[in-house]
Protein backbone atom coordinates (compact mmCIF):
# COMPACT_ATOMS: atom_id res chain seq x y z
CA UNK A 1 0.00 0.00 0.00
CA UNK A 2 1.03 3.78 -0.41
CA UNK A 3 2.15 5.70 1.70
CA UNK A 4 -0.42 8.69 2.58
CA UNK A 5 0.99 12.26 2.68
CA UNK A 6 -0.57 12.94 5.78
CA UNK A 7 1.17 10.32 7.69
CA UNK A 8 4.45 11.09 5.61
CA UNK A 9 3.90 15.19 7.06
CA UNK A 10 3.38 14.54 10.18
CA UNK A 11 6.12 11.64 10.59
CA UNK A 12 8.20 14.24 9.38
CA UNK A 13 7.29 16.86 11.97
CA UNK A 14 8.11 14.20 15.12
CA UNK A 15 11.01 13.46 13.65
CA UNK A 16 12.15 17.43 13.49
CA UNK A 17 10.74 17.39 16.52
CA UNK A 18 12.83 14.63 18.33
CA UNK A 19 16.02 15.51 15.90
CA UNK A 20 15.44 19.17 18.00
CA UNK A 21 15.81 16.88 21.19
CA UNK A 22 18.56 14.76 19.72
CA UNK A 23 20.63 18.26 19.45
CA UNK A 24 19.61 19.38 22.76
CA UNK A 25 20.14 16.24 24.49
CA UNK A 26 23.61 15.09 22.34
CA UNK A 27 24.27 11.41 21.38
CA UNK A 28 27.92 10.12 20.49
CA UNK A 29 27.51 7.91 16.96
CA UNK A 30 26.01 4.53 17.67
CA UNK A 31 27.34 1.19 16.16
CA UNK A 32 25.56 -0.20 12.89
CA UNK A 33 24.60 -3.48 14.36
CA UNK A 34 21.05 -5.70 14.84
CA UNK A 35 19.52 -4.19 17.33
CA UNK A 36 18.43 -6.95 19.99
CA UNK A 37 16.06 -5.01 22.64
CA UNK A 38 12.71 -5.41 20.50
CA UNK A 39 11.02 -2.44 21.54
CA UNK A 40 14.51 -0.23 20.62
CA UNK A 41 14.61 -1.82 17.39
CA UNK A 42 10.85 -0.93 16.39
CA UNK A 43 11.58 2.74 17.69
CA UNK A 44 14.21 2.89 15.77
CA UNK A 45 12.88 1.36 12.54
CA UNK A 46 10.01 4.09 12.70
CA UNK A 47 12.64 6.63 13.19
CA UNK A 48 14.83 5.62 10.34
CA UNK A 49 11.85 4.87 7.94
CA UNK A 50 10.84 8.04 8.18
CA UNK A 51 13.97 9.89 7.18
CA UNK A 52 14.32 7.65 4.22
CA UNK A 53 11.24 8.79 3.40
CA UNK A 54 12.20 12.16 3.60
CA UNK A 55 14.99 11.42 1.78
CA UNK A 56 13.32 9.92 -0.98
CA UNK A 57 10.64 12.95 -1.32
CA UNK A 58 13.12 15.54 -1.06
CA UNK A 59 15.23 13.69 -4.04
CA UNK A 60 12.35 13.56 -6.30
CA UNK A 61 11.75 17.30 -5.70
CA UNK A 62 15.08 18.81 -6.12
CA UNK A 63 16.43 16.61 -8.34
CA UNK A 64 12.91 15.98 -10.76
CA UNK A 65 14.07 12.56 -10.44
CA UNK A 66 11.81 9.44 -10.75
CA UNK A 67 11.80 7.70 -7.05
CA UNK A 68 10.46 4.41 -5.76
CA UNK A 69 11.22 3.37 -2.43
CA UNK A 70 9.42 0.02 -1.02
CA UNK A 71 10.15 -0.94 2.50
CA UNK A 72 9.08 -3.92 4.40
CA UNK A 73 9.03 -4.11 8.43
CA UNK A 74 10.21 -7.30 10.28
CA UNK A 75 6.20 -7.79 10.61
CA UNK A 76 5.35 -7.61 7.00
CA UNK A 77 3.72 -4.50 6.57
CA UNK A 78 4.72 -2.67 3.62
CA UNK A 79 5.82 0.75 3.47
CA UNK A 80 6.25 2.59 -0.05
CA UNK A 81 6.55 6.01 -1.82
CA UNK A 82 6.94 7.00 -5.58
CA UNK A 83 6.75 10.30 -7.01
CA UNK A 84 5.23 8.37 -10.29
CA UNK A 85 4.41 4.94 -9.58
CA UNK A 86 5.88 1.77 -8.04
CA UNK A 87 4.67 -0.43 -11.30
CA UNK A 88 5.11 1.52 -13.60
CA UNK A 89 8.93 2.32 -12.06
CA UNK A 90 9.33 -1.32 -11.63
CA UNK A 91 8.96 -2.15 -15.74
CA UNK A 92 11.25 0.39 -16.16
CA UNK A 93 13.85 -1.21 -13.81
CA UNK A 94 12.96 -4.44 -15.52
CA UNK A 95 13.60 -3.05 -18.99
CA UNK A 96 16.70 -0.70 -18.02
CA UNK A 97 18.07 -4.13 -16.83
CA UNK A 98 17.28 -6.34 -20.32
CA UNK A 99 18.72 -3.63 -22.28
CA UNK A 100 21.84 -3.93 -20.51
CA UNK A 101 21.89 -7.62 -20.58
CA UNK A 102 21.31 -7.73 -24.12
CA UNK A 103 23.91 -5.45 -24.31
CA UNK A 104 26.32 -7.21 -23.28
CA UNK A 105 25.36 -10.43 -24.71
CA UNK A 106 25.69 -8.94 -27.95
CA UNK A 107 29.41 -7.89 -26.58
CA UNK A 108 30.25 -11.29 -25.72
CA UNK A 109 29.20 -13.13 -29.09
CA UNK A 110 31.11 -10.64 -31.04
CA UNK A 111 34.04 -11.28 -29.15
CA UNK A 112 33.96 -14.75 -29.33
CA UNK A 113 33.12 -14.60 -33.05
CA UNK A 114 36.39 -12.12 -33.65
CA UNK A 115 37.96 -14.51 -31.33
CA UNK A 116 37.47 -17.81 -33.77
CA UNK A 117 37.73 -16.15 -37.16
CA UNK A 118 41.28 -15.12 -35.57
CA UNK A 119 41.83 -18.71 -34.69
CA UNK A 120 40.82 -19.65 -37.81
CA UNK A 121 43.21 -17.18 -40.20
CA UNK A 122 45.73 -17.97 -38.13
CA UNK A 123 45.58 -21.89 -38.77
CA UNK A 124 45.07 -20.81 -42.55
CA UNK A 125 48.67 -18.80 -42.61
CA UNK A 126 50.31 -21.55 -40.99
CA UNK A 127 48.85 -24.22 -43.48
CA UNK A 128 49.79 -21.89 -46.17
CA UNK A 129 53.19 -21.35 -44.84
CA UNK A 130 53.86 -24.95 -44.68
CA UNK A 131 52.94 -25.58 -48.20
CA UNK A 132 55.21 -23.04 -49.10
CA UNK A 133 57.80 -24.29 -47.64
CA UNK A 134 57.01 -28.07 -49.76
CA UNK A 135 56.99 -26.28 -52.52
CA UNK A 136 60.53 -25.21 -52.45
CA UNK A 137 61.47 -28.47 -50.86
CA UNK A 138 61.68 -27.80 -46.96
CA UNK A 139 59.78 -29.98 -44.35
CA UNK A 140 59.29 -32.83 -46.55
CA UNK A 141 60.04 -35.16 -43.51
CA UNK A 142 56.39 -35.26 -41.68
CA UNK A 143 54.51 -35.93 -45.57
CA UNK A 144 53.06 -39.31 -46.20
CA UNK A 145 53.57 -41.01 -49.58
CA UNK A 146 49.78 -39.99 -50.52
CA UNK A 147 50.85 -36.02 -49.52
CA UNK A 148 53.99 -36.37 -51.75
CA UNK A 149 52.67 -37.84 -54.78
CA UNK A 150 49.90 -34.85 -54.06
CA UNK A 151 53.07 -32.09 -54.13
CA UNK A 152 54.90 -34.01 -57.25
CA UNK A 153 51.22 -33.22 -59.53
CA UNK A 154 51.21 -29.94 -58.22
CA UNK A 155 54.49 -28.97 -59.43
CA UNK A 156 54.43 -30.74 -62.31
CA UNK A 157 51.28 -29.05 -63.61
CA UNK A 158 52.69 -25.51 -62.54
CA UNK A 159 56.22 -26.41 -64.58
CA UNK A 160 54.03 -27.20 -67.01
CA UNK A 161 52.42 -23.54 -67.08
CA UNK A 162 55.43 -21.88 -66.80
CA UNK A 163 56.97 -23.51 -70.09
CA UNK A 164 53.43 -22.77 -72.01
CA UNK A 165 53.87 -19.29 -70.72
CA UNK A 166 57.59 -19.11 -71.42
CA UNK A 167 57.42 -20.58 -75.17
CA UNK A 168 54.70 -18.14 -75.81
CA UNK A 169 56.67 -15.45 -75.07
CA UNK A 170 59.73 -16.46 -77.34
CA UNK A 171 57.40 -17.54 -79.54
CA UNK A 172 56.39 -13.69 -80.14
CA UNK A 173 59.47 -12.53 -79.67
CA UNK A 174 60.87 -14.32 -82.79
CA UNK A 175 57.75 -13.18 -84.83
CA UNK A 176 58.65 -9.90 -83.77
CA UNK A 177 62.33 -10.46 -84.84
CA UNK A 178 61.54 -11.72 -88.10
CA UNK A 179 59.36 -9.02 -88.64
CA UNK A 180 62.28 -6.22 -87.95
CA UNK A 181 64.43 -8.74 -90.12
CA UNK A 182 62.25 -8.57 -93.37
CA UNK A 183 61.88 -4.92 -92.88
CA UNK A 184 65.37 -4.25 -92.89
CA UNK A 185 65.70 -6.73 -95.53
CA UNK A 186 63.26 -4.40 -97.87
CA UNK A 187 65.58 -1.29 -96.77
CA UNK A 188 68.62 -3.05 -97.80
CA UNK A 189 67.71 -3.73 -101.49
CA UNK A 190 66.18 -0.43 -101.51
CA UNK A 191 69.72 1.10 -100.56
CA UNK A 192 71.53 -1.54 -102.65
CA UNK A 193 69.04 0.06 -105.90
CA UNK A 194 69.32 3.78 -104.94
CA UNK A 195 73.08 3.12 -105.19
CA UNK A 196 73.35 1.22 -108.16
CA UNK A 197 71.16 4.29 -109.54
CA UNK A 198 73.74 6.69 -108.27
CA UNK A 199 76.90 4.87 -109.55
CA UNK A 200 75.49 4.75 -113.37
CA UNK A 201 74.14 8.50 -113.24
CA UNK A 202 77.67 9.34 -111.67
CA UNK A 203 79.20 7.26 -114.73
CA UNK A 204 77.41 9.07 -117.22
CA UNK A 205 78.42 12.85 -115.64
CA UNK A 206 81.59 11.57 -115.90
CA UNK A 207 81.20 10.60 -119.52
CA UNK A 208 79.42 14.48 -120.39
CA UNK A 209 81.76 17.44 -120.56
CA UNK A 210 82.58 19.65 -117.77
CA UNK A 211 79.68 20.69 -115.21
CA UNK A 212 78.98 17.19 -114.32
CA UNK A 213 80.44 17.30 -111.14
CA UNK A 214 77.75 19.67 -109.67
CA UNK A 215 75.13 18.31 -110.55
CA UNK A 216 76.10 15.08 -109.83
CA UNK A 217 75.86 16.08 -106.30
CA UNK A 218 72.80 17.69 -106.42
CA UNK A 219 71.66 14.17 -107.92
CA UNK A 220 73.31 12.46 -105.29
CA UNK A 221 71.95 14.77 -102.24
CA UNK A 222 68.14 14.21 -103.71
CA UNK A 223 68.71 10.82 -103.86
CA UNK A 224 70.41 10.32 -100.35
CA UNK A 225 67.41 12.47 -99.49
CA UNK A 226 65.05 9.88 -101.04
CA UNK A 227 66.64 6.99 -99.33
CA UNK A 228 66.13 8.58 -95.82
CA UNK A 229 62.77 9.30 -95.88
CA UNK A 230 62.51 6.30 -96.92
CA UNK A 231 64.08 4.49 -93.95
CA UNK A 232 60.99 3.67 -91.09
CA UNK A 233 61.62 5.86 -87.60
CA UNK A 234 62.96 2.56 -86.09
CA UNK A 235 66.03 2.17 -87.92
CA UNK A 236 67.69 5.93 -87.93
CA UNK A 237 66.95 6.00 -83.99
CA UNK A 238 67.86 3.99 -81.38
CA UNK A 239 65.64 1.14 -80.10
CA UNK A 240 64.83 1.72 -75.88
CA UNK A 241 62.71 -1.46 -75.96
CA UNK A 242 64.88 -4.21 -76.47
CA UNK A 243 68.14 -5.05 -74.58
CA UNK A 244 71.06 -6.12 -75.80
CA UNK A 245 70.30 -9.44 -74.90
CA UNK A 246 67.12 -8.84 -77.25
CA UNK A 247 69.16 -8.25 -80.38
CA UNK A 248 70.90 -11.92 -80.04
CA UNK A 249 69.50 -15.12 -81.94
CA UNK A 250 66.44 -16.69 -79.65
CA UNK A 251 66.51 -20.70 -78.99
CA UNK A 252 63.52 -22.40 -77.61
CA UNK A 253 64.76 -24.94 -75.11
Amino acid sequence: MEFSLQEFESSIQGLGIHDQHQQQVGRGKIEIKRIENTTNRQVTFCKRRNGLLKKAYELSVLCDAEVALIVFSTRGRLYEYANNSIRSTIDRYKKVCADSSNTRSVSEANTQFYQQEASKLRRDIKSIQNSNRNIVGEGLGSLSFKELKNLEGRLEKAISKIRSKKNELLFAEIELMQKRESELQHANMYLRAKISENERAEQQMNMMPGGGSHEYQTMASQHYQDARNFLPVNFLEPNHHYSRQDQTALQLV
